[in-house]
């Protein structure tokens, strides 16, 4: 385990700090002049690296991707605006595809318990559509006030400031202790409601749908780990609805500014940085619970600051 620990870190070091110069040289060369399309396939490794990387973990991949195209220059009028946005939800289909492929398992017994044959996979996506059900409500009826107010630096910023301090200050952020003893099997429809509604926390880009449904899990006395499965399976359905209805409303005007490559390429790196950081982040957590992410963001909240007095 320990080996395989090291290879997952070495990969992170690859993933994140390769990402530097490949940004630095992408921001000397405004997208105005650049001949091709306003995506190339180094950015969209980029994008797809830091969606992958960051989506399952508590620091708000959506947040990450709008201050790297803000940094890229990716939201010049807006038009480009909402290709760029339309973009970094649509990517999302990797990190959906990557916990398929993780959970498996999990996703099968619940297909079975809807045939009527496993009745523990019954019960649990029976919680996970009523978790599902407030995001889905708020995201239909303030969708485009959503968009229009809450998507930028300033917004970002605070919400990375604020979900730092509610897990440097919350004692059920660390690992596996008193604040949870229950599995799964143990949730109630009524706590699976009651964290479905915290998860539309996440609604506010740099808050994270990951620490959102962690922290409303943990509320209700899972463990830790059983905290982190809810959460990446509510993600799936979450997910998949926000990017289905994302490519639906503007992904024609995605396909227009990007183009299919580049987008597909995106897609593919962030399932391969989604399968590393998903094991990255249950190693981390059972170790040292959330705080580790809670100073990073604080870490990024303070780089935000540079941008937005920039």
């Amino acid at each position: 385990m320990r080996c395989c620990d090291r290879m997952v870190m070495r990969c992170l070091e690859v993933l994140f700090f390769g990402l530097l110069p490949m940004m630095a040289t992408a921001a000397e060369d405004p997208p105005s002049k650049r001949p091709d399309s306003p995506l190339s396939i180094r950015e969209a490794i980029a994008l797809g690296a830091i969606e992958g990387a960051t989506e399952y973990l508590p620091v708000s991949s959506t947040g990450h991707l709008l201050l790297f195209q803000h940094w890229m220059g990716q939201s010049a009028d807006a038009d480009e605006t909402e290709a760029a946005q339309a973009l970094a939800i649509c990517i999302q289909i990797g990190a959906i595809l990557a916990v398929v492929f993780l959970y498996f398992g999990r996703l099968k017994q619940m297909v079975l318990g809807l045939l009527g044959g496993d009745p523990e996979g019954r019960r649990l996506a029976f919680h996970l559509v009523i978790a599902f059900l407030p995001a889905a409500v708020i995201g239909l009826v303030f969708h485009r006030i959503i968009r229009e107010y809450l998507f930028g630096i300033r917004s970002v910023t605070i919400a990375l400031f604020v979900g730092a301090l509610l897990i440097l200050a919350s004692p059920r952020t660390k690992i596996d202790d008193d604040a949870g003893t229950k599995d799964l099997k143990d949730l109630k429809w009524w706590e699976a409601l009651l964290i479905g509604t915290l998860q539309c926390l996440a609604f506010w880009p740099g808050f994270s749908r990951s620490l959102a449904t962690i922290l409303g899990c943990r509320m209700v006395g899972l463990r830790m780990a059983a905290s982190v499965e809810f959460s990446f399976l509510l993600g799936l359905i979450t997910l998949s609805a926000a990017t289905a209805k994302e490519g639906l409303d503007h992904g024609s005007k995605m396909i227009e500014y990007y183009g299919v490559t580049s987008p597909l390429v995106a897609l593919t790196v962030a399932f391969i940085a989604a399968v590393i950081s998903v094991h990255f982040m249950v190693s981390l957590l059972g170790r040292f619970g959330l705080a580790p992410f809670g100073y990073y963001r604080l870490l990024l909240a303070a780089l935000c600051l540079t941008l937005w007095h920039a």
